[in-house]
């Protein structure tokens, strides 16, 4: 049975992919993981990839979704979207390969709809 937090962290992937998806990006896979990692959504956005790391939070507590991206977890974010590169030459456009990580986190809102922000680039190449 899965637990609350795993729960949560669902519902703050999916939230991402609806969210980025109306931003225009095209999703072309979810958890990909490797021995370095996982990323939560690979996309297109026009000629960019994008890997996408969801992050959600309840409250502030604990800090914000985006103050939980460690630098141990930027470099295993680095290190997994460079493995789906190696791995995926399909997924590239012709010429020089665009890439970027981006933070997308997102907090429930009773009643509303969840709050999203949208981090581009949060972890440097």
């Amino acid at each position: 049975m899965p637990s609350a937090r795993s729960k949560l962290g669902d519902w703050g992937e999916e939230a991402a992919g609806d969210f980025v998806q109306r931003q225009g990006f095209t999703i072309l896979d979810r958890k990909y993981s490797c021995r370095w990692g996982e990323i939560d959504l690979v996309a297109r956005d026009g000629e960019d990839l994008v890997f996408v790391e969801a992050r959600t939070r309840r409250g502030a507590a604990f800090g914000t979704p985006e103050e939980s991206v460690t630098a141990a977890k930027a470099r295993r974010l680095l290190a997994t979207s460079q493995d789906y590169v190696q791995k995926h030459p399909a997924d590239q456009p012709e010429g020089d390969i665009r890439w970027r990580i981006d933070l997308v986190s997102a907090r429930p809102v009773r009643g509303e709809l969840p709050k999203i922000d949208h981090l581009r680039n949060a972890a440097e190449l």
